[in-house]
């Protein structure tokens, strides 16, 4: 039996030579993207945030409105890149983990940002005439000041597929390891947070915008404290005479039926009317046809302990999205 030839190497000094060139890899694209990230922090707070303090052009109050938690996090950064520079990985990202509550807060503090943005650039004629002249500087490669401001939260998701990468092609032996890996589970945990916060903050958009459309009495306070899943118009089909064409509003725990104001009402006009709300927790589901997937589109049962709903869509793929929503909002409501 021939023995390996003096060059040959084993398993285990080959897979330990592939985590070492990934993690090298990892760490030289964790450093360059950080430079990067760096800069355009730095840009934002000498072109926007510096020379607003400086002019005066927006109150304080509507400055931190604006900019939350940003020269902060630039300070973070800045305080991050000397030991990756210095490739004292999991040092420097021990330290780091200190400033991630910034980016829960920065995130928290996104809508109201928003929110900041576009009544100042609507009402504030000084603000917009700034913000357009520092947009058309070369240094922010044409992105406007919406887009600048969502850099700290996609850098966040880099943070977490870089770090967990760099501690995943770290030997248990180094003496980082330890160090990379609770960097990695913080990190992980302040992205899911962040993500958390952003459902969140979706979710109440789509429940202010869809309290807007339901008028009258009962309408009042509806969407409070709900998740919505999914809105459309659907046919109701009636034991006896024609299908009629009702708007839907499906939430984690009802189902919302409205019916349209008419077109020529004074004050209610392109609002709907709330005609009943379905409890999910007792609503039993069937799809009647439609499950071939073909043109025809299909009819949806939905018993109910004192009433029975039937809907149609003549859009196949429509209705098929409404099965599966309506299938979550049941299971939600049996766990």
């Amino acid at each position: 039996m021939e023995s390996p030839g003096p060059g040959a190497r084993c398993p285990v000094q080959e897979q330990r030579a592939r985590w070492e060139r990934k993690r090298a890899c990892t760490a030289r694209e964790l450093l360059e993207t950080e430079r990067r990230y760096q800069e355009q922090l730095g840009l934002v707070a000498t072109y926007f945030l510096g020379i607003l303090k400086a002019k005066g052009t927006l109150r304080p109050l509507e400055r931190q409105a604006l900019f939350g938690s940003w020269e902060l996090i630039y300070g973070a950064s800045q305080e991050l890149l000397p030991y990756l520079e210095g490739g004292y990985w999991g040092q420097g990202l021990e330290c780091f983990c200190h400033h991630l509550e910034l980016y829960t807060q920065f995130a928290a503090n996104t809508e109201r940002s928003q929110t900041t943005l576009k009544e100042q650039l609507k009402k504030n004629k000084c603000f917009r005439r700034f913000v357009r002249l520092q947009e058309g500087r070369p240094e922010f490669g044409g992105l406007q000041l919406q887009d600048l401001l969502s850099l700290p939260l996609q850098r966040l998701q880099q943070y977490e597929n870089l770090i967990v990468a760099l501690a995943e092609n770290t030997g248990p032996n180094s003496p980082d390891h330890k160090q990379l890996t609770r960097a990695a589970r913080l990190v992980s945990e302040t992205a899911q947070r962040v993500h958390s916060i952003g459902q969140k903050q979706k979710n109440d958009q789509h429940l202010r915008r869809v309290q807007a459309l339901l008028s009258g009495r009962q309408a009042k306070g509806l969407t409070s404290g709900r998740w919505f899943l999914r809105q459309g118009w659907l046919l109701v089909v009636p034991p006896r005479g024609e299908p009629r064409p009702r708007m839907f509003f499906l939430f984690s725990d009802v189902l919302l039926m409205a019916k349209p104001r008419p077109p020529l009402h004074l004050l209610q006009s392109g609002t709907f009317s709330c005609r009943a709300l379905y409890p999910m927790a007792q609503c039993q589901l069937q799809r009647v046809f439609g499950h071939s997937g073909g043109p025809c589109g299909g009819l949806l049962s939905l018993s109910f302990p004192y009433e029975k709903l039937l809907l149609m869509s003549t859009d196949q793929e429509e209705l098929s999205h409404w099965y599966h929503s309506l299938t979550l909002a049941i299971n939600s409501q049996k766990n």
